[in-house]
């Protein structure tokens, strides 16, 4: 089975995390932490200042190494390093998803997530418990 290498950003924003809703594929509409595939020569942190600066137009600060998320889907493995990330500068713009939403740890179940990406709820509602 292909393994494809992508990097995600938790980006938060207070006591809220930011979510954005697929607008394309075969998971069109579900909801997932922004970020994208490692590119060659990249180390994953670079992919994923590179990725967010793309998909939503804002710089990002990554704050701290979350976990690394191994899940199969149908037709690949994904293997998604995940990062706490804040915001530096820029207004949010969407350049590919189809909407997004600041979820605080009470609302992370309100939307469709992806599988790969719901392994990460338990670890952002430790992170933000220990936050408020």
């Amino acid at each position: 089975m292909k393994t494809i290498n992508v990097v995600a950003a938790v980006i938060r924003d207070e006591d809220k995390v930011l979510a954005t809703a697929r607008g394309y594929g075969e998971y069109k509409g579900w909801w997932e932490f922004p970020g994208g595939k490692i590119e060659s020569g990249e180390t994953p942190k670079e992919a994923l200042v590179r990725e967010i600066q793309e998909e939503l137009d804002i710089r990002i600060e990554i704050n701290e190494y979350i976990t690394t998320v191994e899940y199969d889907y149908p037709q690949f493995h994904l293997s998604m390093q995940c990062y706490f990330c804040n915001r530096l500068s820029g207004n949010l713009t969407l350049k590919e998803a189809e909407s997004s939403r600041w979820l605080s740890k009470e609302k992370l179940n309100s939307v469709k997530w992806l599988p790969a990406d719901m392994i990460l709820l338990d670890y952002i509602r430790v992170f933000l418990e220990k936050r408020c």
